[in-house]
């Protein structure tokens, strides 16, 4: 005898011919069970549940609302506790700037501001004015000889002097084991 597939159109099927035109189909196995009858709770038990979930939840909320002002302590930041208990001692009896003082410090900001930008401008103009003179003289270079121009805007590999020596890619290093990127979290927890 013959055999044959016969796919037929969403859904998997599978012929058998023989001289007689028998067809056995197959479907795909469906694994289900019959629905779980849903226990039938005391009220009372279910108000109870629902209570208890909701004074957990506003405990939750307190406990937020309390916290919310606070800020997480950086340990580097903290006050040693001797330092504290010794801010008495190292405190310092500052006198208040005079209205004097304030204007004498007023403008001797605003002059070593002005002083400042003037060193600026004077280093931007030096620098114009080297670049022109470095053109001017490529220029008159280029008018005498193309070739020592050529020459003159090579770039110089003494100016920057550098060495390597080894190989340039280092080989896979034998047996290793490359981390797979887990660490162990040890800051702590603040709620």
């Amino acid at each position: 005898g013959l055999y044959r597939f016969l796919p037929l159109v969403g859904q998997s099927a599978r012929a058998v011919h023989s001289g007689t035109a028998l067809l056995f189909r197959s479907t795909p196995v469906l694994c289900a069970e019959p629905l779980k009858k849903k226990k039938k709770l005391d009220p009372q038990i279910v108000k109870q549940r629902e209570e208890r979930r909701r004074k957990r939840l506003e405990k939750q909320i307190r406990r937020l609302e309390k916290n919310a002002r606070q800020l997480k302590p950086i340990e580097e930041l903290e006050v040693p506790m001797e330092l504290i208990d010794e801010q008495s001692k190292r405190k310092r009896a500052v006198p208040k700037p005079t209205a004097e003082l304030i204007e004498t410090r007023a403008l001797l900001e605003k002059q070593w501001a002005k002083h400042k930008m003037q060193e600026k401008l004077a280093d931007y103009q030096l620098y114009d004015r080297i670049v022109a003179a470095q053109t001017k003289a490529l220029n008159e270079l280029k008018l005498e000889s193309e070739e020592l121009y050529q020459l003159a805007i090579q770039p110089d590999p003494t100016l920057l002097p550098f060495t390597a020596q080894g190989p340039v890619a280092t080989p896979p290093i034998k047996d290793y084991e490359q981390p797979d990127g887990e660490y162990i979290d040890v800051s702590r927890k603040w709620e």
